[in-house]
């Protein structure tokens, strides 16, 4: 996509001096904005409208609320494109356990339920955000048997695998039960890829998926590709203690992740998945 001088007064960003296309995922066009008031990133949505990025720009500002990721300047929509600006951020190096620490503190905003006031339809992995008392029903029923039904859809799905995952679902609802959790502030897509530091060191997360949920999600999702070193987690540890057992129940949050990979990309994931289910019910 060119983002020509037609787009420069609808951006209001001052003199802009040059655009370069940039690396931003595979779902946006991405573009960094050297402008007269400083630098910009610019995230771009074609054939779409302002509403596309309406979940980053409130996960971002919840996380701003109680940690470090991107500010938000504005969205809008031009020439029927969806568009995301946001302050630019050069990348550096930096401790892992500060790192650690930043996302502890992401993890101690609470909230009194599990959800989000909104559901997310429009993703290719959609997610059901309707508010819950309960940690194990939000769970099993507006996140693993959402995904179950896609991968049942696309042909990925099979006995063996329903059986794990049935097996799954009543540990999980016999856990909590007597295992109540707080409802912690998630990023929602913790790789190593939407976590890093900024030029002057400092620690910060990007792309965000919030919803309100149990907070070991996220360090599942920080173990299942790895970039994360021991020192993360020893400064989360420092931070917001980890609940005894943390590490068994791993598997049962990385099942979900691999079920998402499943409905995006297929039968590359199935084994994994099913080394994930049969790891979570050997609890």
């Amino acid at each position: 996509m060119l983002i020509d001088k037609d787009w420069y007064q609808e951006l209001k960003l001052g003199n802009v001096k040059n655009i370069a296309s940039v690396s931003g995922g595979d779902i946006n066009e991405a573009f960094k904005v050297e402008t007269d008031q400083g630098d910009y990133f610019l995230k771009v949505q074609p054939n779409n409208d302002a509403s596309f990025f309406d979940h980053e720009v409130e996960g971002l500002n919840l996380i701003n609320s109680v940690a470090t990721a991107p500010k938000v300047i504005r969205s809008g929509t031009f020439n029927g494109n969806g568009y995301l600006i946001l302050e630019y951020k050069e990348f550096g190096n930096g401790s892992q356990y500060d790192l650690g620490k930043l996302v502890a503190k992401l993890h101690s905003k609470h909230n009194d339920k599990f959800g989000l006031d909104h559901n997310i339809l429009n993703a290719k992995n959609p997610k059901i955000n309707d508010w819950s008392d309960d940690w194990a029903d939000f769970y099993v029923h507006q996140r693993l048997e959402v995904l179950e039904k896609e991968v049942q859809k696309k042909g990925y799905w099979n006995d063996y695998r329903n059986n794990l995952l049935e097996q799954l679902k009543t540990l999980i609802f016999e856990y909590y039960r007597d295992h109540p959790v707080e409802p912690s502030l998630l990023h929602g897509d913790l790789w190593n890829g939407n976590a890093g530091f900024t030029s002057d060191h400092q620690p910060i997360l990007f792309d965000p998926d919030v919803f309100f949920g149990n907070r070991e999600m996220d360090i599942a999702m920080t173990l299942l590709f790895g970039g994360f070193s021991q020192e993360f987690y020893q400064g989360y540890d420092s931070v917001y203690p980890f609940a005894d057992g943390w590490k068994k129940r791993v598997p049962w949050y990385q099942t979900y992740y691999l079920l998402a990979h499943v409905n995006l990309f297929g039968e590359t994931y199935g084994s994994s998945l099913e080394n994930s289910l049969e790891q979570s019910i050997d609890f």
